[in-house]
């Protein structure tokens, strides 16, 4: 346990506020053990961004907060809650804005056409990026659409980061194309961070992009409460297990395992400004 611990590791993109945990504190426990040193908590939609503030004032060391409307929540999101969460982001210490984006994977609820839904989250993203510019904090992008890669997400995303150039993004749980890692590098500036779904079997595009990405771009998460890595798929996720991440990205790139934890912790503190 002692020489786990000596290897930083720092997820990246959590959901710590998420109802699926009875106690934080076994969490951080739990995760300790299997080397992590810290977490990124997204705050999404209005019922969590006071119980993710709460978590990063009570484990300041271990917990920073992002806040953000997820494009899945947009459409419940009124101008009144939009306007609190930009008083929060102002008056707190924030790693990032987060997680924003576009989902065009769901149809557009009840009362909503497609265009207006899809317009509606491309606004709200577009007052995310001027938000972040406004607080000098970067932001976690959220893209997913039918393809699977997210094409059209990613295109209307990009367009919109690309009238941002001071703001960074991380294109949070990548599972994009090396044509789109290559602009996101050369043309954003930005990120990607890769999940347990390069664990997974039959996610060789995915391994192939990991494997190829400059060290410079790349972290790690788990996106927990959700996509537990192997050899724990299916069961509820914690932060500590990006270790099996970590562990793959290692294998994957023909790198040591210490090597992908200096690597990834390095990136993740420019970035969150940890």
């Amino acid at each position: 346990m002692a020489n786990e611990q000596r290897n930083e590791l720092i997820d990246t993109h959590c959901h710590l506020a998420s109802d699926r945990y009875a106690d934080m504190t076994e969490v951080r426990e739990q995760s300790e053990v299997l080397g992590l040193s810290h977490c990124i908590s997204q705050g999404t939609h209005p019922g969590d961004w006071d119980a993710t503030l709460a978590l990063a004032r009570e484990m300041p060391d271990f917990i920073s907060a992002c806040l953000a409307v997820h494009p899945s929540d947009c459409t419940e999101t009124d101008e009144a809650q939009w306007e609190r969460m930009k008083s929060l982001c102002r008056a707190h210490p924030l790693a990032a804005i987060g997680e924003a984006g576009l989902d065009y994977y769901w149809d557009a609820p009840a009362g909503w056409t497609e265009d207006a839904y899809r317009a509606r989250q491309r606004d709200f993203l577009e007052r995310h990026f001027e938000l972040a510019r406004e607080l000098q904090l970067n932001i976690s992008l959220h893209t997913r659409d039918k393809s699977g890669s997210g094409s059209a997400c990613f295109e209307d995303a990009f367009a919109i980061a690309r009238q941002f150039p001071t703001v960074r993004p991380v294109f949070h749980c990548f599972i994009g194309s090396r044509q789109q890692a290559e602009r996101i590098f050369s043309e954003l500036n930005g990120m990607v961070s890769f999940t347990g779904l390069i664990t997974f079997k039959k996610t060789e595009d995915v391994q192939a992009v990991a494997a190829w990405c400059p060290a410079e771009r790349i972290m790690v998460e788990t996106d927990s409460p959700y996509l537990s890595p192997e050899p724990h798929r299916g069961k509820l996720n914690i932060p500590g297990r990006v270790r099996y991440v970590a562990e793959k990205l290692a294998a994957l790139r023909g790198v040591s395992f210490e090597q992908i934890c200096r690597t990834t912790s390095c990136n993740a503190h420019r970035f969150f400004h940890l």
